[in-house]
């Protein structure tokens, strides 16, 4: 909860005076029963009727003073709360944006999307509270206690008698209900799992009638999420009751013995109903502690989680070789040697070695699953390599920073993201490229279909590109990484969706416009990489071949085999 206090502290002056004019306004609401009782007392039995009005406008101005007050201290809780999460969701989702792939994978995209959403929430419900009730039960608490304390110590001492009971259940359910809420934020981590899963996958689930099955499969996820919930809720609802009971024995004590008092002359029928008011008072601020520690329980919980990301440290380090050149002369532009990665206990890729100088063409074929696209990720050093060293201009990647090292590629992934913006933006990308850059990128990645649209590059997309064919889709994506004319270009299955004139037309134009860009192409299809410089052929993360088409077609079984299936007659040449 530390790093908590490092949000509030700019706020401290806004919490400070809010929490002075929480003050004024709770200590006019314990004058009120005070009042009430010397009305009662000391001015109705002289029949002045002056001094009768004079209580009851006072009692109005207190209610009123008390009333603004809270009213403004609240208004100032919630302005605090809702700055203090924004700057934590700020903070959380650049986080986020800088966590590596294993770190991703670690937390799970289901389970940051909560902390970010549903955890937030709770901390900004939690701080909301605090301001508002803590200051304030504390006063009533206390503040009741020394009035009632002056007024008779007897009655005070029968309602004192009660409060180590409270005390002790609120503070154990309240130790318990922590790690139950951490399990229910874990069960909604596991919901919004399958709700993204669902969403993402909708046109399959249909297309295969799956529905009733992921009906069942969300329903069962459901249920343990209500399962935690229910149980962590009914833990702490445990705690109103049980302080009920006991500030109800309190006050048929206190009644019990205030009859006694009045009976005997030892009390005033004013300073009973003084008593009981104030009692009322204290009930209300042992409930008020009470939602304090339900809210501290579900804020806390989500805090924990949230700092477990914002404290995590970045697995891929960076080593400073300030005396070295950035790049060494004579050096291939990339090269593996003898690379190595294991996703777990699984081998990916083992013993890759290749190399590839400046301008030169790279194509990537293989079976499904054989390590094309972990390939390109430790390239571009979304993981670090398990064993051997990965380099470009002869520099280890692990010894270039992160920015540096990416800014040098434009890519396309298989399953690119196109965001809910105009094409011109998807394309751009928030980097400084001109109109005419962009017209030049949608031209050789063939998305000559921009022009159809009144909006031209305006044109606005849906959620995904919804409003898109797939190939049109791909088309964009491919713009996006030949706009900022990148050093390396890496075309991961990138023409998949393009029929083979627009994929042989986007090859001649890479060919043509990209002379001095070293290109990466990872592909199914032989026709797509036939024509590069450097062809391997992947198998259960081996490379079973490397060399020219020509060379592969007499020197690699695979490749032959895929060769003559896709291109038949034609295959040889």
């Amino acid at each position: 909860m530390k790093n908590l206090f490092r949000y509030l502290a700019p706020h401290k002056k806004r919490i400070a005076g809010a929490l002075t004019i929480k003050v004024i306004g709770t200590v006019m609401d314990l004058f009120i029963p005070w009042l009430l009782a010397i009305m009662i007392d000391d001015v109705i039995p002289t029949g002045n009727i002056r001094a009768v009005v004079f209580f009851g406008v006072l009692m109005i101005a207190c209610s009123f003073c008390a009333l603004l007050f809270n009213v403004l201290a609240n208004r100032s809780a919630s302005k605090v709360s809702s700055l203090c999460i924004r700057a934590i969701r700020h903070d959380l989702f650049e986080k986020i944006s800088y966590l590596d792939a294993s770190q991703i994978d670690e937390f799970s995209i289901s389970s940051l999307e909560s902390r970010l959403t549903t955890d937030t929430y709770n901390v900004q419900r939690m701080i909301n509270v605090m301001q508002r009730m803590s200051i304030r039960a504390a006063i009533l608490f206390i503040g009741g206690l020394i009035i009632t304390s002056i007024q008779d110590p007897r009655l005070t001492l029968t309602l004192f008698c009660t409060l180590p009971f409270i005390a002790f259940f609120t503070v154990a359910i309240t130790k318990k209900s922590i790690p139950l809420y951490d399990d229910q934020h874990k069960a909604t981590d596991e919901l919004t799992r399958v709700v993204r899963e669902n969403t993402s996958g909708i046109r399959i689930i249909k297309a295969l009638c799956r529905s009733e099955y992921e009906k069942k499969r969300f329903d069962e996820v459901n249920k343990e999420a209500i399962r935690r919930e229910k149980k962590a809720n009914m833990t702490v609802a445990a705690t109103n009751p049980l302080i009920s009971l006991f500030l109800n024995v309190g006050l048929s004590a206190v009644i019990v013995v205030g009859a006694t008092l009045i009976e005997g002359g030892k009390s005033s029928v004013g300073n009973i109903i003084a008593f009981i008011s104030y009692f009322t008072i204290i009930s209300n601020a042992m409930i008020m502690v009470t939602r304090i520690f339900v809210s501290y329980s579900s804020g806390a919980a989500g805090m924990k989680r949230i700092n477990a990301v914002l404290f995590s440290e970045p697995s891929l380090w960076v080593e400073e070789y300030t005396n070295e050149p950035r790049v060494k002369e004579n050096a291939p532009h990339i090269e593996f040697s003898d690379v190595s990665f294991s996703y777990g206990d699984k081998q990916v890729l083992e013993n890759i070695s290749f190399s590839l100088q400046k301008g030169q063409t790279l194509g990537i074929i293989g079976t499904t699953g054989s390590g094309k696209s972990t390939l390109i990720s430790l390239l571009m050093r979304v993981y670090d390599a398990g064993s051997g060293e990965i380099k470009i201009d002869g520099i280890n990647v692990k010894d270039m920073p992160t920015e540096e090292l990416r800014l040098r590629f434009g890519s396309v992934f298989q399953n690119d993201f196109l965001f809910k913006d105009s094409i011109k933006e998807n394309v751009v990308f928030g980097r400084d490229i001109s109109d005419g850059e962009l017209e030049r990128a949608l031209s050789l990645a063939q998305a000559g279909f921009v022009n159809q649209y009144s909006e031209g590059a305006d044109y606005m997309l849906d959620i995904k590109g919804a409003n898109l064919s797939g190939g049109q889709k791909q088309r964009l994506t491919l713009a996006r990484a030949m706009a900022g004319d990148p050093e390396i270009l890496v075309l991961d299955d990138a023409s998949s969706a393009l029929d083979y004139k627009t994929d042989a037309a986007l090859r001649r134009a890479i060919h043509e416009n990209f002379k001095n860009t070293t290109t990466i192409i990872v592909s199914q299809r032989v026709s797509s990489i036939m024509h590069a410089d450097h062809i391997i052929v992947l198998d259960g993360g081996k490379l079973v071949g490397a060399g020219t088409h020509e060379e592969l077609l007499l020197s690699c079984e695979y490749y032959r085999e895929t060769a003559k299936a896709q291109m038949g007659g034609v295959y040889l040449g």
